[in-house]
Formats: structure tokens, C-alpha cells, sequence
């Protein structure tokens, strides 16, 4: 292994690691631990009620430490990647719709979830090369 595929195996074990500790600790901390304010105003903006809600807050809160695991087990898939993208920009787009004063405060979701599906853009951007590499050695 080259010098080059050992640095981009770092990075993308760095960048793996960082989603996956992001994805976790907002399944565990928010949802499942404090049942955040925030969390019951999105169910509740859709409508859900309230013994209904605590359990739909812990189940997206065990989707999100089960999506973040993935990222320890499937570092070289891109398509996780795509998926983390997509998926942040839907929830920009759904906090924006939802709760818009959310984007004035100094830390908000916009600088989180750009902040993470960059990390996933340089992912990929990692794992083209790494591709690339292999394909002409």
C-alpha cells in the first residue's frame, strides 16, 4: 500500500468515525436520553400524539445510532455517503419549513448538517481517487 492509499484510508477513517460519533450522539443524547423540545415539536407539527410521539422520538433516535454505525462498518461505500447528503439537505429543507428561527440562532442546523454532508462530499471525492488509483496500478 502506497504512502497516498494510506493517507486517504486515514481521512476516511477520520471522516467515518467523525459522522458516525455525529449520527450516534444525536440519536442517543437528544432523542432517546432528553426527549428534546425540538423533537416533540417536530411530532407534534405532524400532527402525532403525545404517547405516539415518545415513541416515534426514540425509534428515529435508534435509526440514527444504527445509521451511524454504518459508517463504522461500510467505509468504503459511497452510496452511504449519497445517502447522508440527500438526507441532511432534507432536514435543512424540513427545518426550514418548520422551525425557520432556528437558522438565526449562532449554532443551528444549517451549520451542522452543511458541516456533515461536506464531510461526506469529501468522502467520496476520497474514495474516487482511491478507485482511480487502483484501476491504473
Amino acid at each position: 500500500m502506497s504512502l497516498m492509499d494510506k493517507s486517504i484510508q486515514k481521512a476516511l477513517l477520520t471522516i467515518n468515525i467523525s459522522l458516525a460519533i455525529l449520527w450516534i450522539y444525536q440519536g442517543i443524547v437528544p432523542k432517546i436520553i432528553f426527549k428534546a423540545a425540538e423533537e416533540r415539536k417536530f411530532w407534534e407539527f405532524l400532527e402525532i400524539d403525545q404517547s405516539s410521539m415518545m415513541l416515534f422520538i426514540t425509534l428515529s433516535g435508534v435509526i440514527e445510532i444504527i445509521y451511524g454505525c454504518l459508517f463504522l462498518v461500510f467505509r468504503q461505500s459511497k452510496l452511504l455517503h449519497y445517502l447522508n447528503i440527500f438526507g441532511l439537505v432534507g432536514l435543512v429543507v424540513t427545518v426550514a419549513v418548520i422551525y425557520p428561527q432556528y437558522f438565526t440562532a449562532g449554532f443551528n442546523p444549517f451549520a451542522m448538517n452543511v458541516a456533515m454532508a461536506t464531510l461526506s462530499v469529501v468522502a467520496i471525492q476520497l474514495i474516487n481517487i482511491q478507485h482511480s488509483q487502483n484501476v491504473t496500478t
